[in-house]
């Protein structure tokens, strides 16, 4: 994605995880052809980095992995590691240009969960590092937890990752704890200590990882890690489309993006993954550009700009006008238009009030034939 960091004048680089960290969802599997599908719709959206998987797992991921290779043109594709050399071969097995290896970094993971020490730790990962990039692939040293790991070990294990070669340091917020002044701050204290390259990997626990993966941006960081609808284990990740589309047109920078298949891969996730997409989703739910309550109706036939931040079309999405309990005559008016039914300000005032009683009979807005037959029942009625 060819835009400007928010900082530093640098470029920022999309690194999809769906098919990786997305597919860790408690519940989730893609079959081999829909890892390969997801994959080449996010190569066409202009996604930078595909994360495509653990090569370590073996049988079904390595194959996919492998025909992911195969077929992608567009896209670096990533693979995910341990600080382990068996999991690196694994992944050059694969033929992939990148890998992740990923360690944890937080007092907390090293005391409690690989009960040994921070100099453990560095030896792993520089071990690891080294035997990537002599295979000559490009190498993100992941610190798993560094939103609660200490500050001054994190630019120390950045600087030595750095020496041994790595590319970029992946900063997780794993357990999504931070907040976006405290993350830009942090981010802008390692990028000035170390003057590497940083990537923002925010979970959502609190709701507030689109919000922290820019950030980040903001405080420096090149690089960030997303996946389609915000996927992801607990509570999901930062959602490439909320992050693209806040960059470009919130904070007014332009990339090399499809949008336009911003809905559909969306919809193909969301059945791939067998979790529904809620219409109330930011940027490609049915509501954001569904307009029921009079005023905003009104004001969305006047000019949608009333009440839209951008075109639907532009995320590959449609505007309605829903007919329901909190309709006015307005929206009557204009969608009697689309059966070619003309209404005066009588007329549509009955109707009104006709839809508004079958909406909360039904509990929900109205379908259009049920539009027609509450037609028909005015007309009788006048009889």
């Amino acid at each position: 994605m060819s835009v400007k960091n928010l900082e530093n004048g640098k470029k920022i680089y999309i690194v999809d995880t769906t098919l990786r960290d997305g597919e860790q969802t408690a519940g989730v599997v893609f079959a081999n052809q829909e890892k390969v599908t997801i994959a080449s719709m996010l190569s066409d959206v202009g996604v930078d980095q595909l994360e495509v998987g653990i090569p370590a797992m073996g049988g079904d991921e390595k194959e996919a992995i492998k025909e992911i290779v195969k077929r992608n043109k567009k896209s670096s594709i990533m693979a995910w590691n341990r600080a382990v050399i068996k999991d690196i071969e694994q992944s050059i097995d694969c033929g992939v240009d990148a890998v992740a290896i990923s360690i944890s970094v937080s007092d907390i993971h090293i005391k409690h969960k690989l009960k040994t020490s921070r100099a453990w730790v560095l030896e792993s990962m520089v071990t690891a590092v080294e035997y990537a990039k002599k295979n000559g692939l490009y190498v993100s040293v992941n610190g798993e937890d560094a939103s609660r790991a200490d500050r001054d070990f994190l630019v120390e294990f950045i600087n030595i990752a750095k020496a041994a070669g790595a590319d970029r340091f992946r900063y997780c917020d794993t357990v999504g704890i931070m907040q976006p002044f405290k993350i830009r701050e942090d981010i802008n204290y390692l990028f000035e200590k170390t003057g590497f390259d940083i990537e923002m990997h925010t979970h959502n626990d609190f709701g507030m990882a689109t919000a922290n993966a820019i950030g980040g941006l903001m405080g420096g960081a090149t690089h960030v890690g997303v996946t389609v609808n915000g996927l992801g284990e607990r509570a999901g990740n930062a959602a490439l489309e909320e992050v693209l589309m806040a960059l470009m047109f919130v904070y007014d920078y332009k990339g090399d993006i499809d949008t336009k298949m911003f809905r559909e891969v969306s919809e193909y996730v969301s059945r791939a993954s067998g979790r529904i997409l809620p219409v109330w989703k930011a940027i490609v739910g049915d509501n954001m550009f569904a307009h029921e309550s009079g005023i905003h109706a009104d004001g969305a036939i006047k000019n949608p700009k009333n009440y839209e931040a951008f075109d639907p079309d532009i995320v590959g999405a449609q505007r309605q006008i829903v007919i329901g309990k909190h309709s006015g005559r307005a929206g009557i008016i204009n969608k009697f238009k689309e059966y070619g039914i003309e209404l005066d300000s009588e007329s549509s005032q009955v109707i009104l009030e006709m839809v508004r009683e079958s909406s909360v009979r039904v509990k929900r807005t109205l379908f259009d034939k049920e539009l027609v037959e509450i037609y028909k029942e005015y007309k009788r009625l006048l009889k």
